[in-house]
């Protein structure tokens, strides 16, 4: 029996998700909604992919 199909962008998704929420436990700025210099671009990467990923999934359902 051979292996599922690895999804690289949900694991991706969930990486960006991942990185994010590090970054958001530790730095006071971007707990207050107003991403850091260094978190936006992890935030930013992490909406990107949240948006593909959803966008993808709701054209599987059509």
């Amino acid at each position: 029996m051979s292996a599922r199909p690895t999804d690289d962008l949900f694991v991706r998704y969930m990486k960006a998700f991942e990185d994010s929420t590090k970054h958001t436990v530790d730095c006071p700025d971007c707990q207050g909604g107003a991403p850091c210099a260094e978190g936006a671009p992890a935030h930013d990467r992490f909406a990107r992919l949240q948006d593909a990923y959803n966008d993808r999934q709701s054209k599987q359902q059509r």
